[in-house]
Order: C-alpha cells, then structure tokens, then sequence
C-alpha cells in the first residue's frame, strides 16, 4: 500500500491533482468559508449593524459547539442557529443569503426593526422554529407561505402589523408546536388545526367567527381582543332567524342564519351601566379635584394619598417614560406596596420622573432602569403574564416574598398592582447577570469569569435554593425559573436569585410556555413537574457554568433531549475528550481539575432524566459545600463515577429519543 502511494506521489497525474485540488476545495468549504461569506452578506445588508461589532472573517463563527461571532448558535462546528434579539437591527431580511446556509434551524430576530412583507420562508424547509416576533413586518401574509415546513415547530409573529387572513398552510404543519400571532391585524376566520398545537396565541386582532373545536381547550386570553370571535373558551354563538319575507309561501320555513357575535346577558348589560355610571362620576371627581388645584396650590402636599393623583409637569414624566419604552401609561397611576417597611424610600412619582432605560423585554415581561432623585437605581419589572391571579392572592403572595431575607436572594422591594399587568420593583445591579458573564464579549478590561469565581456563584446559586426550599415548603418549585439570566451578581461575584417563586402568580398558559421548569423531562413526559425539578434546573446551570454553553435546551418549547446541554456533555464523555467540556475561556483552572470534574460528576447527577434518580437538593448542596481539590487518584476515581453515571443514561435516552421523534 506505502509502495502503491509513492509511486502515485512520483508520477506526476493531472487527473490525480484535480482530485486533490477539488478535496481540499471540499475540505475548506465544510470548514465554513461560504457561512462566513454568507453572514457577512447578511450583516451587511443591515441596517445599524454595530451590535454584530464581532462578525470578521478573520476569526471562524464556530469553534466546535462554541460561537466565536455573537448571536450564532454552534453545533458540531457547523452553524445552525441565529439568534439576534434586541440588537437594534433593521431593514429587509434576505431570505436568499440564508437559504444558503443549509445546517440553519433557528432564527430568532425578536424586538428589533425589522420591516417589510414576511420574507419568503418556506425557502427553508428545514427550519425548526421561527422567532420574528416584536418588529414592524407588515402586509398580508401568503395562504402558501408556510408549505412544506414540515420540521417548523415554533413560530412567533406576534406585535407585528400583518394584515389579512392567516394563512391555512400553517394548518398543515405536522410538527408544529407553539404558534403566536397576537397584536397583529388578522382578519376572517381561524383555520382548524388538526395536529397536537400545544400553544396559540390569537389575541389584540380582528378575527371572527367560530373558534375551530381543535383549540376549543385552550385558555378563553388567548383570543381576547377579537370582538367578533365566539364558541368555546368564549362565550357561544347566537344563532338568529331572519324575519320572513311578505312574498314568501306561508308553509315554507325561514333557514336560520348564523351571527358570529357573543351573546350579551342581562348580567354583563347591568355591569356596562354600571361601569359608565362609575367613569361619569370619575370625570365629575377629577374636574373637582383641578378646580380645587388652582384655587389651593398646595393641595397636592397637603393630600393623604396624593399618589393617585398626577404630579406637577405630568405631561413632561409620562413623555420621558413613554420614549425610553412604554413602562407606564397616565393610566397606570397608583400606589406602590412596599415590602421591607422603608415607604419613604420613593414612591410612583418618582419613578415617573425618572428617565427609564430598557434593559431587556422577556417572555414574562419588560425590565427598566430607573434612577431616581436621590440617585439610586432600581429595576421595574412589568409582567403582563399575571393577569389571572385575583387581588387579594396576589396580595398575599407578595407579602410572602416580602418576608424572605437571605444573602442569595434579590430582595422585591416594592410592587405595584393593576388587573391587567403588575410591576416589581427591585435594586438595580450594576454587575449584571451570570449569563452576561459567561456569553458576553470578553476582553482585557472585562475577562471571563475564573474557576474559583464560578464556583463562588453555583455555591452561592445552591444557599439561596435551599433557604427558598426551607422558607416555602408549600410550592411544588420553590424557584421554578431557574437560569443564568436570573441569577445577577454584585461586585463580590456573590449572585442573587431573582424571578423566584413567581409559579403561583404567573398564567398557567405562560408558565407552561417560558418557565424553565416546564421544560424538564419530567414535564416532556408526564406533564407533572416536582420539587426536583429545581434541582434538574441547577444541574442545567452547573454544566452551563463549567462549559460555557448555552444550554440549547431552553430555545425549545419543550424537553428535547436531542439539545439537552447533558446530553452533549454525556457524548463529550462517552468519546473519552472529558477535558474538552469545559469553558476554553475559564481562568485559574491549572491545580483545580479535581474540583471541576466533581462539580460535573454532581451537575449529571442532577440532570438525570428520571427525577427519582436525582439527589435531594440538600445532598447537592452539602457535596458542593464539601468539595475540595482532589489528587491525581481521586480525579482517576471520579471520572470513572462520571463515565458510570453516562452509562445509566445512556439506556434511558434511548428510550426517552423515541419519545420525541
């Protein structure tokens, strides 16, 4: 064989060079020249790029599963994801350049400033899920726009001004999953979808008619706003005989016919009177109150609860809030609750002044930072996903937050409480959150995180989770959405919990959709979630620690153990390249092995499918309290521990694959 290839490297062959020339052509494409040219073309067909600052074709978008270009997603050092959310991007998007990366599967381009007509999507018939939500797409949407999508699972069009009818080709998607459209301006009727949707969302458009019997079992605020819709979860539709025309033979029977309209009750036209009675007396008290201002300047000082009143310069405060965001309306004038006894703190009005910044809009809602007059910064969370909880529960559960003291946790200091949406306030950290810290940008001034940092943070993450578990023994899941965003931390790299036990007050559709609890296993499969469930969620955070990966697994709708960020660390283990699952950018690691393949030994140990087979979170957090560096002999004996608990997993994700496929 040695002899055969020397004699073809003697002899010159022009064919055999041609082959050789068209391999190393193939060799440097599959290592990714034409993605890079691609997103480089995309980038520049943006407008207001400057958020992809990083996008070079001097350095490789992927090294392995690590992005090296912000806002790609990495798989086998292959790109199949985009994820560009709140970046400022605008323009048209150019289906054609990505039409020309065959390995895509997600794009997410939500709350930027996206325009135009939807692209032409079906060009990517492999795409899994779609997030264009919260941009300024407009115009009616093709009946066939989504024809032959049959991976799409996630599609997310909402706060977008599309018009028209929706189309009857998303009826048709055989995998699809969770489908979005509120805030838009659909009109006609909705197509019946006969697969197994989990989620819709058809709310704020112009929609009529009957609502198909295949969604009939979805919540009745999934099609508020649509005031020509009926039938079940809403209220029923009338059905009215058309008087008989004088012409018509006596014995012949009007046909009825059907009006897509809700029918009215005595009740609910009681409950309009009243309602109208009550703004009219309203309008009368604020005429009297003005009145009363010019005459008495002071009136406003001298008032008990002037917190419901507007203040001076009203009208300059609601401008400044309304252009950093939309964080309150005149309307939402109020009283804040506080928490913690300190009322004199501030109060709503001088939240109203105070110039509010976006810092990021979520599933669950919009943060704002707001400094107020004596300086300090606080964050406003607004949750427009609480709407169903009732005041006094709300109330109650508040004050329960309110009495929660621990180093670990991100104290609420204040709420305030309306029907359609609430607001938390609580200090503003200027450190940010663990997941800035681990995805960001890194630099000289701003390195990444080192072990004994990370290790800090999980030791401090596991406190917190156990002083919530021991303080609310009544929640299913003390946490509940457990990830790195929501854990910020201070200039000590101490990290703070925060968005904890928010379960019993957040809608159930909602948290079903966006709580990393509902995308446990246990959830996938049984539709149950437990007080292990929060330990699976700090096994997910522990190996995201230790790699620096996104975990892919809380970009789906649901548990797919195909992006279970274990799943990736098993086959990782299984190929025997253990010192390749953790982070290429982690400092200080030289004498700390033995510790960090500990911590992964109990990050998988937490992640098992099975919750039966998972520690108690004391046991996590007792080991995790307990460890310390290990010789060369007890690193040997806990990577066989590791390879042990792969095993065990090894014969359920078989099981568990077929599952989801």
């Amino acid at each position: 064989m040695g002899t055969h290839i020397a004699r073809l490297v003697r002899t010159p062959n022009p064919s055999l060079l041609l082959v050789l020339l068209s391999l190393l052509q193939l060799a440097f494409v599959s290592l990714g020249d034409t993605d890079i040219e691609n997103l480089l073309t995309f980038k520049d067909s943006l407008s207001n790029p400057s958020s992809l600052r990083n996008w070079n074709a001097s350095i490789s978008p992927c090294n392995g599963d690590i992005a090296n270009w912000i806002g790609v997603l990495c798989l086998k050092n292959k790109i199949w994801g985009l994820q560009l959310e709140s970046m400022g991007l605008g323009g048209l998007v150019n289906i054609e350049i990505l039409d020309a990366m065959p390995t895509l599967r997600i794009i997410s381009l939500m709350n930027n400033n996206f325009e135009g007509k939807i692209p032409e999507i079906k060009k990517l018939g492999e795409l899994k899920a779609l997030y264009l939500s919260n941009n300024r797409f407009t115009g009616d949407i093709p009946d066939n726009a989504f024809e032959g999508m049959r991976s799409l699972k996630n599609l997310f069009l909402a706060n977008n001004a599309f018009t028209g009818k929706i189309p009857s080709s998303l009826a048709t998607l055989p995998r699809l999953l969770v489908l979005k459209m509120e805030g838009n301006q659909f009109v006609g009727r909705i197509p019946d979808f006969k697969q197994n949707v989990k989620v819709v969302n058809f709310a704020n458009n112009e929609l009529e008619g009957p609502i198909p019997a295949s969604l009939s079992n979805m919540s009745a605020s999934m099609f508020s706003g649509n005031k020509n819709l009926c039938g079940p979860p809403l209220e029923k539709c009338s059905l009215i005989s058309p008087p008989p025309s004088p012409s018509a033979v006596p014995s012949a029977s009007p046909q009825p016919l059907l009006i897509y309209k809700k029918t009215i009750s005595a009740l609910q036209i009681a409950l309009i009177v009243i309602s109208i009675l009550l703004l009219l007396a309203i309008i009368a008290t604020v005429i009297f109150v003005l009145s009363k201002r010019k005459q008495n300047p002071g009136l406003l000082n001298a008032t008990d609860d002037d917190s419901s009143m507007l203040p001076p310069n009203s009208n300059d405060q609601e401008k400044k809030i309304s252009d950093s965001g939309g964080m309150m309306k005149r309307s939402d004038y109020g009283k804040l609750i506080f928490l913690k006894g300190e009322i004199d703190r501030f109060d709503l009005h001088d939240l109203l002044r105070a110039s509010a910044e976006v810092l990021g809009s979520g599933n669950l809602g919009a943060s704002y930072k707001a400094v107020i007059m004596n300086g300090e910064a606080l964050v406003v969370k607004r949750y427009k996903q609480m709407n169903n909880v009732g005041r006094e529960e709300f109330h109650e559960h508040m004050r329960r937050l309110g009495r929660l003291d621990h180093e670990n946790l991100l104290p609420v200091e204040a709420y305030y409480y309306r029907k359609e949406e609430k607001l938390l306030v609580c200090n503003f950290m200027e450190d940010g959150s663990l997941a800035s810290h681990l995805h960001g940008n890194h630099s000289v001034d701003k390195p990444s995180l080192d072990w004994q940092s990370r290790l800090k943070i999980i030791k401090g993450v596991g406190r917190g989770l156990t002083y919530l578990y021991n303080e609310l023994p009544s929640l299913v899941v003390p946490h509940g959405h457990l990830k790195s965003s929501n854990v910020l931390l201070n200039d000590n790299f101490e990290p703070l919990l925060c968005d904890y036990a928010l379960r019993p007050v957040i809608n159930q559709e909602q948290a079903h959709m966006y709580m990393t609890a509902y995308r446990s296993p246990e959830h996938a499969i049984n539709g149950r979630i437990s007080r292990k469930t929060d330990v699976w969620c700090l096994g997910i955070l522990i190996l995201e620690i230790l790699t620096g990966k996104i975990p892919e697994n809380y970009l789906t709708s649901s548990y797919d153990s195909n992006t279970n960020l274990a799943t990736w660390v098993n086959e990782i283990v299984k190929d025997k390249r253990t010192s390749e699952i953790f982070d290429v950018e982690m400092r200080g690691t030289k004498n700390s092995k033995g510790e960090m393949i500990c911590l992964l030994k109990i990050g998988l140990s937490c992640c098992e499918d099975d919750p039966d087979a998972r520690p108690e979170l004391k046991e996590v957090v007792q080991e995790i309290e307990e460890m310390k560096d290990r010789d060369e002999r007890e690193l040997s004996s806990t990577i066989g521990e590791v390879n042990a608990i792969m095993s065990s997993r090894n014969a359920r994700d078989g099981a568990f694959s077929s599952f989801n496929r």
